[in-house]
């Protein structure tokens, strides 16, 4: 199927956008009009519905990892409606539901590229205040339309709320990947999922639909209740109890770390058994600290993961749909954003905030 281009009036057009930009480091976001791309001849134009809020979204309002590039108009998990498509687009057509994650462009010609890993391009272009390959800085998901290349866009299945898809786009992936490539998948293991947030609630859901028994391991003894009753987890560990902690040393198969704050990993490894993996997801604005000795009493492993490439991010999209897994939300007004950055700077979301770009934005224009 090649669909013909789809010729909008001007005052529809998806390169006339309106969203919340911030403008300097205070983070703090207003609105802003600017001018998306030309729809080209490999891209899909499409009506942004929802958008996730992401960690990493306050992280780069604030310029904490130090290349922000100002106005920054955030977001990354995105999903909407397509409004028009470049006459060699082969796999979408006007009316499909679309996600864009983290990423939307990159060498295409690269080891990294060739497997399908698209996130790990020495050249990859993030969605958001990146150069992309005709020189104009990247807008993410916070405006009204989106315009990116075909090959970056997953089709969202119908049975799927799309609110609830737009985390599975950031956090469902930054999660699924790792579950897979370090085996974290395999029925009958014991693995540890260190913070219940944002992240970390998602990958509890996954591992639990892959037949994994988990532990969660949280500073917060108050989420004990949520994560044994609603998320289905096995056991539930409070990080800053010794006790507990002693209790279970060496009884981990792997570990996945989701925590993006400041902490200790000295007490993590000690929970692992010999030939154990701890996989780092979490990215901590301060480097972290990391004990030798442990790891070679034990033969034990630490590794990192960072989102996923466009095979991955499909393939958990689709094992949402025949699982049935999905985040749990809260829905917002556009208005509400900057509350909503202030809130989850403090974690005081369960777990996800999605904002309501399409019933809400034009009511703040």
């Amino acid at each position: 199927m090649n669909p013909t281009m789809i010729k909008l009036p001007e005052k529809e057009h998806p390169n006339k956008a309106f969203g919340w930009a911030a403008r300097d480091p205070s983070g703090v976001l207003s609105p802003f009009k600017f001018s998306r791309r030309a729809t080209g001849e490999n891209d899909v134009a499409f009506k942004v519905l929802y958008c996730g809020i992401c960690h990493s979204d306050l992280h780069m309002v604030k310029n904490e990892w130090g290349f922000s590039l100002y106005p920054l108009v955030p977001g990354h998990e995105i999903v909407g409606e397509v409004t028009e498509v470049g006459n060699k687009v082969q796999k979408f057509k006007v009316g499909d539901r679309v996600g864009v994650g983290c990423v939307v462009g990159s060498c295409r010609s690269c080891d990294s590229c060739k497997d399908d890993l698209e996130n790990y391009c020495p050249k990859s272009i993030f969605t958001y205040g990146a150069k992309y390959h005709d020189g104009s800085i990247t807008y993410g998901g916070y405006p009204d339309t989106m315009v990116a290349d075909e090959q970056f866009i997953v089709c969202i299945p119908e049975n799927l709320p799309l609110a609830a898809v737009a985390p599975l786009l950031c956090a469902g992936i930054t999660v699924y990947s790792p579950l897979r490539y370090y085996g974290l998948d395999q029925p009958g293991l014991h693995i540890g999922v260190v913070g219940l947030g944002g992240l970390g609630h998602v990958a509890v859901k996954f591992a639990k639909a892959m037949g994994v028994k988990v532990t969660v391991i949280s500073t917060s003894p108050t989420k004990k209740k949520e994560d044994l009753e609603n998320l289905g987890a096995d056991s539930f560990l409070v990080s800053r109890d010794n006790d507990q902690l002693q209790g279970v040393t060496g009884t981990l198969d792997r570990i996945m770390d989701t925590v993006s704050a400041e902490h200790p990993l000295l007490p993590l490894i000690g929970l692992l058994k010999s030939n154990g993996k701890l996989i780092l997801v979490g990215a901590p604005k301060k480097q972290l600290e990391l004990p030798i000795f442990p790891l070679l009493q034990g033969r034990k492993v630490v590794g990192g993961s960072m989102t996923g490439g466009m095979k991955e991010t499909q393939e958990v999209i689709d094992f949402a749909a025949k699982h049935n897994v999905q985040p749990n939300i809260e829905v917002i007004a556009m208005e509400y954003v900057n509350t909503a950055m202030e809130l989850l700077l403090k974690a005081d979301v369960k777990y996800r905030f999605v904002i309501d770009i399409g019933n809400t934005l034009k009511a703040t224009s």
